[in-house]
């Protein structure tokens, strides 16, 4: 089967839902698909990279950021890509388009599907559906509802990462949405977590957003009153100013260490050094930072928020928890106890086998191939 991935951003740019992107990409191509990613480059050079057997064409789009994207840069992606993606059609004749992000994304393989009849798979974030980052995304969704709702009709099949985004696609659309959650690769599992140390190390991973409520973090922090802590906050982000005033605010500068957005594997090594993940977002579909921590044998202290569901079962591998004192009662608890803290990262290290990414390629490997055979004319197309 050959699989053209239509994704506005993909690593290293971008944060978690481009990381899934490639994930079930890599895992397409491990067995035996042909793979190509059409994405967006960062600045005005187009390129074409190897990435362990996915081919990736970049388009010059404009992109400034790495782990931001504004609205107009996903617009300029689109139409950078447009031609691309029809190149890869007439000359390379893919089977089926697998879509990450219905918005922007879903609209080019929208328009690439009714030029020339591939179908295509929509992967839904939470950004993607109506209610997800209300916030964010209201008035953007009431500006585009008609082309949504074609973006959504036409595809062969559509999917979600989480329970949560399901059921808003649903309700938002009136069609099939199949779960399937975002996964790991489990080969090289660190073995079940040891004995707890006197100093807890918390972790937080993300963008620094109003979405990821790091200030409340941060005032949690503050109120421990228990020195056997310390923290690191990976990422960067627009409120990256305002977490170092709080932390500066606070005099938290010996203990909160801020090194920055890493690479995977620096990500990794950090995740396998904690005890514990703090995510306060006051949204999330379903959090990679979240999953990723279960393999490392994290305990979650999450804010109770549907998206985070699937990953934390509340008093058995963290707590999901209201945006307020709670937050900061909670650390407080597992700072001073081994045994609940320990029988939560076990718990958590446990959780992470239902998130085999081999077992979750499974899953979408059997949707692109039944999308790929609901349209068996499209792949009969000229070649230029």
């Amino acid at each position: 089967m050959r699989i053209l991935v239509l994704c506005y951003e993909y690593p290293p740019l971008g944060g978690g839902g481009g990381r899934v992107a490639q994930s079930i990409a890599v895992q397409m191509a491990a067995r035996g698909h042909e793979v190509r990613v059409q994405t967006a480059a960062l600045g005005w050079h187009s390129t074409i990279e190897q990435d362990h057997g996915v081919a990736v064409h970049r388009a010059a789009s404009g992109r400034r950021a790495p782990d931001t994207c504004s609205v107009p840069e996903m617009g300029l992606y689109c139409a950078t890509s447009f031609l691309p993606a029809l190149r890869h059609i007439r000359e390379w004749k893919p089977d089926v388009i697998h879509a990450h992000f219905a918005v922007p994304t879903g609209a080019l393989a929208c328009a690439v599907h009714r030029l020339t009849g591939v179908p295509y798979v929509l992967t839904a974030h939470l950004g993607d559906v109506p209610g997800g980052v209300p916030d964010q995304t209201d008035t953007l969704f009431k500006l585009i509802a008609p082309i949504a709702r074609q973006i959504w009709s036409d595809a062969a099949a559509a999917t979600a990462v989480s329970t949560f985004v399901q059921e808003l696609a649903v309700t938002a659309y009136h069609r099939p949405v199949v779960r399937i959650l975002n996964g790991i690769d489990l080969h090289d599992t660190p073995p079940p977590p040891a004995a707890i140390r006197h100093t807890r190390h918390l972790v937080f991973v993300g963008r620094f957003n109003p979405q990821k409520n790091l200030p409340l973090l941060i005032n949690a922090l503050a109120r421990l009153s228990e020195t056997n802590w310390r923290a690191t906050i990976v990422g960067d982000g627009p409120d990256r100013a305002t977490v170092e005033a709080l932390i500066d605010q606070h005099q938290l500068r010996d203990r909160i260490t801020l090194p920055g957005w890493q690479s995977a594997a620096q990500v990794a090594a950090i995740l396998n050094d904690a005890d514990i993940l703090c995510m306060p977002s006051a949204s999330e579909g379903m959090p990679v930072a979240a999953v990723e921590a279960l393999k490392h044998g994290l305990a979650i202290v999450a804010s109770d928020i549907p998206g985070v569901r699937d990953v934390v079962e509340h008093g058995v591998n963290g707590y999901r928890l209201r945006l307020d004192d709670s937050y900061a009662h909670k650390l407080s608890w597992l700072l001073e106890s081994d045994e609940t803290l320990q029988a939560m990262k076990h718990a958590s290290w446990e959780k992470a086998r239902a998130f085999d990414i081999t077992a979750i390629a499974d899953q979408y490997e059997q949707v692109l191939r039944e999308a790929a055979a609901s349209h068996p004319a499209a792949n009969h197309l000229p070649h230029s």
